[in-house]
């Protein structure tokens, strides 16, 4: 079974939650570790934790000219073949499509999707080149699922579950793999850093209240969900579900197709009343 341990991993979105958590994971797996995010603070704390070889780049995944200039900067930098490109960067807005903001919906979807495509578009040519490597793209439990008030971030996480998908046939013979993670409830900023307009329940007045309610129902770790990818990409998976959410969620949806949500509502009655 061929590995990516002691190869160069490229990782956007890794000044916090997920990425980071990869990022010192493949490091301290004797990956050297070229690591791209919009947090400049973020992405230099990572930097400074991590002991082996480091490239780190401030980079706006939207800019497909900026990612295609990173790409070119990992080739002339990497101390190893590349092994992996994982590309994570992530964002959301809680807000109905009703009232909407479309330039919020347009920004969840060019960083979550339009994001992914640069990294693989600006990235793939290498690892065809070399005939070997792995692209992850991460995805959602809400990948899998629609949720209310959270139809921009389903609508982007989909597109990547599907282009993901087809790119992984395209790649069969070429030695190069594609894989595609759903993590579910992981401790991570990404609510804490989202656009808010409205939660479906009218229960928060603002963002600081639903990061609260948020870090309260996210039961993996950023260093388990690490874990969980890692192992799942030294495993050749093709779909990677993170946290035990993501694996019922995933079953769920395909025991009762139209009628998941009404269990979802039944279950949170449940617990809420537990």
């Amino acid at each position: 079974m061929s590995t990516i341990n002691g190869q160069t991993a490229v990782i956007t979105g890794a000044g916090s939650g997920i990425g980071q958590a990869t990022a010192r994971r493949l490091a301290a797996h004797g990956c050297p570790v070229a690591l791209a995010d919009w947090n400049e603070d973020g992405l230099e704390e990572t930097a400074a934790s991590i002991a082996g070889p480091v490239l780190v780049r401030k980079l706006d995944v939207r800019d497909r000219q900026g990612v295609m200039a990173f790409a070119a900067a990992v080739k002339e930098w990497a101390p190893q073949p590349l092994g992996l490109v994982f590309n994570n960067a992530g964002v959301t807005v809680l807000q109905g499509v009703a009232d909407a903001s479309p330039e919020d919906d347009e920004w969840v979807f060019d960083v979550n999707f339009r994001g992914v495509m640069n990294g693989v578009t600006s990235f793939l040519p290498i690892l065809l080149e070399q005939r070997a490597g792995v692209i992850v793209n991460t995805s959602s439990v809400f990948g899998l699922v629609g949720f209310p008030h959270q139809s921009a971030y389903c609508a982007s996480k989909f597109a990547v579950r599907g282009y993901t998908e087809a790119l992984r046939q395209e790649l069969r013979g070429t030695g190069v793999r594609a894989a595609v993670v759903h993590p579910g409830g992981v401790k991570t900023n990404i609510v804490a850093n989202a656009r808010f307009r409205a939660d479906y329940r009218g229960e928060f007045s603002d963002v600081d209240d639903a990061a609260r309610e948020f870090a309260t129902i996210a039961r993996t770790s950023p260093e388990k969900a690490a874990k969980i990818i890692h192992e799942g990409i030294e495993q050749q998976k093709a779909r990677i579900r993170v946290g035990p959410d993501a694996v019922f969620l995933d079953l769920l949806v395909r025991l009762a197709p139209t009628r998941y949500y009404d269990i979802i509502e039944r279950l949170e009655g449940l617990i809420r009343r537990g």
